[in-house]
């Protein structure tokens, strides 16, 4: 075998059955090691954002790493934001980075970078294969890697003269990576405990905390302690809707954050870190907390988070879980769509097992509101703030979960920075309905005028955040790429549009004009 089947082999056997591609010339090899082996499923992307996004919403849902195949440095450059959002995500993803033949490399050719500079900014580890040896064990390490204590971005560069050469293949398959338990220290539960009789204490919960027996546990403590449930802004997967516990979001806007948190004495942190502004403002503390609040940590983001609840419930003698009653689900309201009505029909309508991507920040929270009372779903959030992630994540959650309903909600302005997923959407008969959000400016830098206040405000300012000249038309772009396309304005017409696209096999895209 050359170095290509041996690395394809290797992900198999390590328990990797998907690959998101965007091959170039380097990695001719390795295409032919995916027709040799073909229990590695191989999905093509028409640019290297939209391939790793999809490894980060695969992992959200399926719990493990997909594998990248990347072109050379401008390839892994093209791919990084995605990168940058999955490694906040805590997703595992096995990175594989095609580069020159060993020899090439020093000849300085159009295409040479630094791919090991570019890869250490994301990734918890970047290995090479060298020709005619190592292929399978560091293939084998960068899939532990992606799961270890720190879940995250495991690159592989694969130099073309070690994916055309022959590699050594090992008598049998490597051992697979586990990732080890939680290591319970019973002071730390005793401080957290101590820290949640506190009057006004938040258990602050990010990551895992917000996911299936972990979530019941969670608020089996607040019962027991008397404490309050805050989730922070940003978590890669919320399970929500009607029969789940309901748990605040620490909203997004940075004063009215820090008013929520002003009066709290402490913040006990399970799985998420201490909330701070997105960004920096002039004579303002970067901590969203106020100055007397005091920390506790009862977990990290990338810790077994369940593991801890569990035992700090058990150690406050935690009643037994409760399923809370649903509220009420909203009056949906006829005529023009807002963000109310967009969040009081989807109360109504998403299905049960629904998988909710949302890139809409400036509509997101009364959508998020209002759907508190929907049928039970996941709620997937933009943990790296950087936008373009929404569509590329729906088409990794699909491939993750084929039989789920995956809804997908961006802004125009977000939608178009990564909109060749819709092509594979298209290619794989994804079953994504894709709602853009049409409110046709960036809308999140209109409200960033107003906190900055820069000097010289005017008419070319304002222009530089409008994107209506011209109009982008979303139904249009879908159909070409092969995604049927809608476009409403109403209530009724957004229902209808809605029940189509939920009783059809396959991707649709609605425009929603606001």
């Amino acid at each position: 075998m050359n170095g290509a089947e041996v690395t394809v082999r290797t992900l198999q056997d390590q328990g990797i059955d998907l690959c998101l591609a965007n091959p170039g010339t380097s990695e001719m090899h390795f295409l032919g090691a995916l027709d040799a082996h073909p229990g590695l499923r191989p999905v093509l992307v028409l640019q290297e954002n939209v391939s790793t996004g999809a490894a980060d919403g695969f992992a959200r849902i399926a719990g493990r790493p997909a594998a990248t195949l990347l072109h050379l440095g401008p390839g892994l450059a093209n791919g990084l934001s995605n990168l940058h959002n999955a490694a906040r995500a805590l997703s595992p993803i096995v990175n594989i980075v095609g580069d020159h033949a060993t020899a090439h490399r020093r000849l300085d050719a159009p295409l040479t970078s630094d791919i090991e500079a570019l890869s250490r900014t994301v990734s918890v580890s970047t290995r090479t294969i060298l020709p005619g040896r190592g292929a399978a064990a560091e293939t084998a390490a960068a899939v532990a890697d992606s799961m270890g204590a720190k879940p995250g971005i495991a690159t592989v560069l694969l130099p073309a003269d070690a994916a055309w050469s022959d590699a050594e293949l090992p008598d049998g398959p490597l051992p697979r990576a586990e990732r080890a338990g939680a290591k319970i220290d019973d002071a730390v539960i005793q401080a957290a405990l101590d820290a949640l009789k506190t009057p006004g204490a938040i258990l602050f919960l990010g990551h895992r905390a917000l996911r299936g027996t972990a979530l019941q546990d969670a608020a089996r403590i607040a019962e027991r302690t008397g404490a309050a449930l805050m989730a922070q802004t940003a978590n890669p997967v919320t399970d929500r809707g009607a029969g789940r516990t309901p748990v605040e979001r620490l909203p997004f806007a940075r004063l009215v954050a820090r008013e929520r948190l002003m009066d709290v004495p402490v913040l006990v942190l399970a799985g998420a870190a201490a909330p701070v502004a997105f960004f920096g403002y002039p004579q303002e503390r970067g901590q969203i907390y106020a100055p007397h609040t005091r920390l506790v940590e009862l977990s990290r983001p990338e810790d077994d988070t369940g593991a801890w609840l569990a035992a700090l419930a058990k150690a406050c003698d935690a009643p037994a879980y409760v399923a809370p009653d649903a509220p009420a689900r909203p009056d949906i309201p006829d005529g023009p769509l807002d963000a109310a009505a967009i969040g009081a029909v989807l109360a109504h309508d998403m299905p049960e097992g629904t998988i909710l991507v949302d890139e809409c920040v400036t509509n997101g929270v009364p959508i998020f509101t209002a759907t508190a009372s929907a049928a039970p779903h996941q709620w997937l959030q933009n943990t790296g703030g950087s936008i373009g992630y929404g569509a590329p994540v729906s088409v990794g959650a699909a491939l993750a979960a084929p039989d789920a309903p995956v809804l997908a909600i961006i802004g125009d302005g977000s939608a178009m920075y990564s909109l060749q997923a819709l092509w594979t959407q298209a290619r794989e008969n994804l079953n994504v309905t894709t709602l853009i959000l049409a409110n046709r400016s960036y809308r999140i830098l209109q409200g960033e005028v107003g906190n900055l206040t820069p000097r010289n405000r005017g008419a070319t300012m304002q222009d530089m955040l409008e994107i209506d000249r011209p109009t982008l038309d979303f139904v249009k772009m879908a159909e070409g790429m092969g995604v049927p396309g809608r476009r409403v304005g109403d209530t009724a017409s957004l229902r209808a549009a809605l029940a189509e696209a939920f009783n059809t096999r396959g991707p649709m895209l609605i425009e929603l004009t606001l």
